[in-house]
């Protein structure tokens, strides 16, 4: 099956390293869609402290396109290539990008987590404003967290909620 041209999608883009902002910019600019997921950290410096929007996954970038506009994006100034399977752009879910969207606008502990975390047992979260998220129950730095994998991009997101939000999913 032929995938059209004009069915529009998430895509993950990596992006030169500390370009995110940059790319993000010129992006908007072309008038293309895009999520740069930025996370609050406080940095210290010799003289002084700062809270400061840094990017949750480094050197990555997701736009939603169609595929008309695939060079748009990769003739883009700080764009290094799509992140690709058998060398063809893969998509994101809406899903996944969803949940990300859900989970930043939250105060909740998030770490993004780059490499292979063990699966763990599914969980569906049943309370509080993360209602719907789905995910893995893990131990991670001995503490229980919920996992949540971004596909294709080899980075997972680990989230710290109580216990009684989540129940296992059958």
């Amino acid at each position: 099956m032929k995938e059209s041209k004009d069915l529009v999608r998430w895509y993950a883009v990596y992006t030169k390293p500390r370009n995110e902002k940059k790319v993000y910019a010129r992006l908007v600019e072309k008038g293309i869609e895009t999520f740069l997921p930025l996370q609050k950290k406080l940095k210290q410096w010799s003289d002084r402290k700062k809270l400061v929007d840094e990017p949750l996954f480094r050197s990555y970038i997701f736009v939603h396109i169609d595929l008309k506009r695939y060079y748009d994006v990769l003739n883009t100034q700080g764009v290094v290539r799509y992140i690709t399977f058998e060398g063809k752009a893969v998509p994101i879910p809406d899903r996944q990008i969803d949940q990300i969207k859900q989970l930043l606008v939250q105060d909740i502990e998030l770490e993004a987590v780059e490499g292979q975390i063990e699966p763990g047992t599914r969980v569906e979260v049943r309370f509080g404003s993360l209602q719907g998220i789905e995910g893995e129950m893990v131990e991670h730095s001995g503490k229980k967290k919920v996992v949540i994998r971004i596909d294709h991009i080899s980075h997972s997101l680990l989230v710290t909620l109580p216990a009684e939000y989540v129940v296992v999913k059958r």
